[in-house]
């Protein structure tokens, strides 16, 4: 069983033998026509740049999946901030599966601790202003819940896992509803009259009429589309209180603060996942305790 915090093994573990089918089917012919079988040692992994882990046990999984006699100790749980020079991991046994998994844990370790800090970031900008940073389904393919986690790491929040985790409707669907006629108030009754028990009506609107009109059908929560900040604070002044507001589209850190400042609920950031900038961390065997075995 999975939740939106922790993820279960068996999960891990599927995500995982994807990637390394795509590394290691075929084998590591470098390692092996170069490596003695019988070679033994003890390998790190260090941050080289500041942040925040997450992914830890991912990457330790990486090692177990290619070699299950691995030791693989991790010495700074996900959440924890790291400097250059910091050891997150060691891993100790035979030299050619610690190379064979070294490529696919930093991948998934890196990005995820990169997530992970981007998303520190943007919290740190926003403090005290009591706003939410949530991400999108703007994911990796293959890795949304892993990516999901990690902005969780970060201090962020989940907004919407997959299509069936709640009603979101957007440009597309106005544009072909009101190609039938329809106008958003028709749109948004219809969404509440058609909604699974207990689940929010969210509307994305682009001017300050739409989200006037959305909030006066009955929306539960609307996401305002590249708007400036004056005309997000007239809605914020303008909507009813008991309809959450959302902001979205062009959020960077520059202008993050600006955004929290109008009162909005919730800022939902698809940089946090689509675009993120790796953390630095790296492997290093350590040639003292290499020996043949």
């Amino acid at each position: 069983m999975i939740n939106r915090f922790q993820l279960s093994t068996e999960q891990i573990d599927s995500i995982i033998d994807l990637a390394l089918a795509e590394d290691i089917s075929h084998g590591d012919i470098t390692s092996q026509g170069l490596i003695p079988l019988e070679l033994q040692g003890k390998a790190s992994i260090l941050a080289k740049a500041r942040g925040i882990i997450a992914g830890g046990e991912v990457a330790g999984r990486v090692f177990l999946r290619v070699d299950p006699s691995l030791k693989v100790e991790l010495l700074i749980q996900d959440g924890a901030r790291v400097k250059p020079g910091d050891i997150v991991a060691t891993i100790f046994g035979n030299v050619i599966s610690i190379l064979k998994a070294e490529r696919v844990a930093l991948n998934f370790l890196q990005r995820l601790s990169g997530i992970a800090s981007q998303t520190a970031q943007f919290l740190a900008k926003t403090k005290g202003l009591g706003v939410k940073i949530t991400d999108t389904r703007k994911t990796t393919p293959g890795l949304r819940l892993l990516e999901k986690y990690a902005v969780r790491i970060g201090g962020g929040q989940n907004h919407r896992f997959h299509l069936g985790d709640g009603i979101l409707i957007k440009d597309n669907h106005l544009a072909a509803l009101r190609a039938l006629g329809m106008n958003i108030k028709d749109i948004v009754a219809r969404a509440k009259q058609n909604a699974p028990q207990g689940v929010k009506v969210e509307v994305e609107v682009s001017t300050i009429q739409e989200a006037l009109d959305a909030a006066e059908a009955g929306a539960d929560i609307i996401m305002l589309d590249n708007m400036s900040p004056d005309e997000m604070r007239r809605v914020v002044d303008s909507a009813p209180s008991q309809v959450k507001i959302e902001a979205s589209g062009g959020i960077t850190l520059a202008n993050v603060r600006a955004v929290a400042m109008v009162g909005v609920d919730f800022i939902s950031i698809g940089a946090l996942t689509h675009s993120v900038k790796a953390l630095d961390i790296s492997l290093e065997l350590e040639p003292q305790t290499l020996k043949l075995i």
